[in-house]
Formats: structure tokens, C-alpha cells, sequence
């Protein structure tokens, strides 16, 4: 649930309300203990002995300013209202970005989602093409050996991996320094939650990278892409995220995840690159995930592995 918040000087009005929040002692002391653990307005009120209306208020100016989350859930007189961190870390980049320039791709390769090498799918799972119908049932495991999976453009499971395998060619046969996978996803929640984290660890080659943190099952609105037979009760899009090996380090999202680079993996002499997305049993937030293809989602693309020189 928790995420980065990075920010400029074009992003006054963001800026200006994070500022607000922070500008009373106690409204950060209310921001401290809800890092430690999600709590009812309740029990904000009783820990700093504070008004209820007080504690109200102040979850109110920190979910303004984007620091916090709050839900609705069930309660023993009515519904309440749990809050809980949503930002671990702010950043206000001062000078202006350097321009863009962006090294052209040597290599591109699309690999469809159906297309995974290996798996381990715990229910709720399931997957589905562009066709109503077309590829089994919620829940039916069969669909994950059977032919019929090379149709998929959306699965998803609770728990368990999928990895792919993908050419090593041209890698071992031109000069590249940065391999890049980009690829639409979000958690796995029953049928959506906005605010369902899930840790999902990344491999590659065997060797884990590092941990992709996603904040929810997203099914607020329409994907842009969903058939229109697609229920809308369901989740609709995930974000699009990416995963850069360089000879420097590892990154997602640009965020350096580990040391681990082309040579320590060995992907120069390799005879396949291998990236594998698993949520595990002993993850902090075991949320599942939700993997989009080009014909589901808000990105018209499969998984995406291209191949630069800086």
C-alpha cells in the first residue's frame, strides 16, 4: 500500500497541502503512529486523548495531502473508518529534470501473457481472452496447461508465479547495456479493492531483484481496452511497471531494487533471459495480481523485454 510520492515545483497545490498537514506537531505524531499499523479514527482519538472531532479532522488534512489512505469497513455499531499509511517516502525535486533523451531501442520482443513457461496459480485464479467464454472457468487450474491459455490477455491468481522466457540472441551478439521489461499489472483482490496492496518479487534468471509493491486491484472505472462483455464488477486495469537491468544495478520504476547487473546474472552468455513475477506465501501483503495483455487494460501491449545501449 505504501509508495513513493515524488514530486516537483509544478506540483504547487500538492506541495502546498503536504506542507499543511506537516505543520502541527501532533498531526505528524498521528502520521507516526499510523506507520506502525492501520487504525480506526477510534483509536487515534484514544491514543493522543483527543476528541473524536479532533482526530477526525486531522486524518482529514493528512488524506488531502495524499500521505494517508482511509476505507470503510464493518463495524460493531455501523461502519468505520480505517487509516492506514499510503506514502513511506516524499521527495520535491528542486532543479528541473535534464531533457529526455532517450536511446533508441535496438530490440524489441512482445511476449503475449499466455505465453508463461512455467507457473505455480493459486485460487482465486483463472484467466480470460478477448471472446466471452472463450478460455474455461474462474478457478478451473486446467486452463493453466491447456492450449487454449495462449489466448489469454488477462490472468490472474492469489498466490504463485508465472515466468517467461524470452530470446537471448541478440543480446549475445551486440553490445547492450540495459535490458527493459515493461508490463500492465495490479493486485488480486475478490472482485476489486482500490486499496488491496500486494508484494510481488521479481526474478530474473533464478535470482530474485527485487519486490514490486502494488497499492490495489483496480475497478473504479472501465479498463479502456475491456471487451464490453467484461464484468464490470471485476477488475478493470492495472499501471504499467517496469524492470531495468543494467551493468550497474537492477531498478524498478527507476528505484534501484539491487546490485545484481548483466554480468552477475549472467545474461550475456545465457541461452534465455528469464523473468519471473511471484507472489508468495510469506509475502508482507500476499494480494495476488491481475497481468494484462494488449486487448485488456489501459495498455494496448503484451510483456515487453527491448534492448538498449546508453
Amino acid at each position: 500500500m505504501k509508495q513513493n510520492l515524488a514530486l516537483t515545483l509544478d506540483d504547487k497545490e500538492k506541495i502546498i497541502n503536504i506542507c499543511k498537514a506537516l505543520s502541527s506537531p501532533i498531526r505528524i505524531d498521528v502520521l507516526n503512529f499510523l506507520a506502525k499499523k492501520p487504525a480506526i479514527i477510534t483509536d487515534v482519538a484514544e491514543e493522543f486523548g483527543i476528541p473524536l472531532s479532533s482526530a477526525a479532522l486531522y486524518i482529514k488534512n493528512l488524506e488531502a495531502a495524499g500521505l494517508i489512505f482511509t476505507q470503510t469497513i464493518p463495524g460493531s455499531k455501523g461502519s468505520q473508518r480505517l487509516c492506514g499509511l499510503q506514502t513511506d517516502m516524499l521527495s520535491v525535486q528542486i532543479f528541473p529534470f535534464a531533457p529526455d533523451n532517450k536511446p533508441e531501442c535496438l530490440y524489441r520482443e512482445s511476449m503475449p501473457v499466455g505465453c508463461y513457461f512455467d507457473y505455480r496459480a493459486i485460487p482465486s485464479c483463472g484467466m480470460a481472452s478477448s471472446v466471452q467464454g472463450d478460455i474455461g472457468y474462474e478457478d478451473t487450474l486446467s486452463v493453466f496447461t491447456s492450449p487454449d491459455r495462449f489466448k489469454a490477455q488477462l490472468i490472474w491468481l492469489s498466490m504463485g508465479f508465472l515466468e517467461y522466457r524470452f530470446s537471448n540472441s541478440f543480446l549475445t551478439a551486440n553490445p547492450v547495456n540495459r535490458i527493459r521489461f515493461s508490463f500492465e499489472i495490479c493486485s488480486e483482490a475478490l472482485g476489486y479493492n482500490n486499496n488491496w496492496p500486494s508484494d510481488i518479487t521479481v526474478s530474473i534468471n533464478g535470482r530474485e531483484i527485487g519486490i514490486l509493491h502494488s497499492t490495489g486491484d483496480y475497478g473504479d472505472r472501465p479498463g479502456k481496452l475491456n471487451p464490453g462483455w467484461w464484468n464490470p464488477s471485476s477488475t478493470q486495469y492495472g499501471l504499467l511497471r517496469t524492470v531495468e537491468i543494467t551493468s550497474h544495478g537492477c531498478y524498478i520504476d527507476k528505484t534501484l531494487s539491487s546490485s545484481e547487473n548483466l554480468s552477475s546474472l549472467g545474461l550475456l552468455q545465457a541461452e534465455n533471459i528469464r523473468l519471473k513475477l511471484e507472489v508468495k506465501e510469506n509475502a508482507e501483503f500476499c494480494g495476488g495480481f491481475n497481468l494484462f495483455g494488449e486487448k485488456f487494460g489501459d495498455y494496448p501491449q503484451n510483456i515487453l523485454m527491448e534492448f538498449y545501449r546508453d
